[in-house]
């Protein structure tokens, strides 16, 4: 009897874990929104105590996988150095160029007119 339990736990644990033929759901990839996707950047920036002197979102007009990309330019204040950062939502979760390289964040004058700068 101990065997045939144990027999069934397995089947559980592998059940859960993707074999047998269930798969994982793909993410639900959404834009983020200039606004939202400042928002959520001084958010991790501030959970990780990264120091930045400034922050700008603008839409770029590029896409990654049909889901429209924000670029969030950050100004760290060193010789100037500014890194881009481009964006997109993954199940509501802010998701980076750096953390997904798939996501593209090639250079583009996008926000070159009028991009309004946040210190701080």
């Amino acid at each position: 009897m101990k065997r045939v339990a144990g027999t069934a736990g397995l089947v559980s644990v592998l059940a859960a874990a993707g074999c047998g033929g269930i798969s994982a759901a793909a993410p639900k990839l959404t834009e983020a929104k200039p606004a939202v996707a400042k928002r959520l950047m001084v958010e991790r920036l501030r959970a990780k105590h990264v120091d930045y002197t400034w922050l700008a979102c603008v839409s770029v007009g590029r896409r990654y996988r049909h889901v429209p990309i924000t670029r969030c330019n950050v100004g760290f204040g060193i010789d100037p150095h500014v890194e881009a950062y481009c964006v997109v939502l993954e199940d509501g979760r802010l998701v980076t160029s750096h953390e997904d390289a798939r996501i593209p964040c090639k250079h583009d004058d996008a926000g070159s007119d009028g991009t309004t700068i946040t210190i701080g």
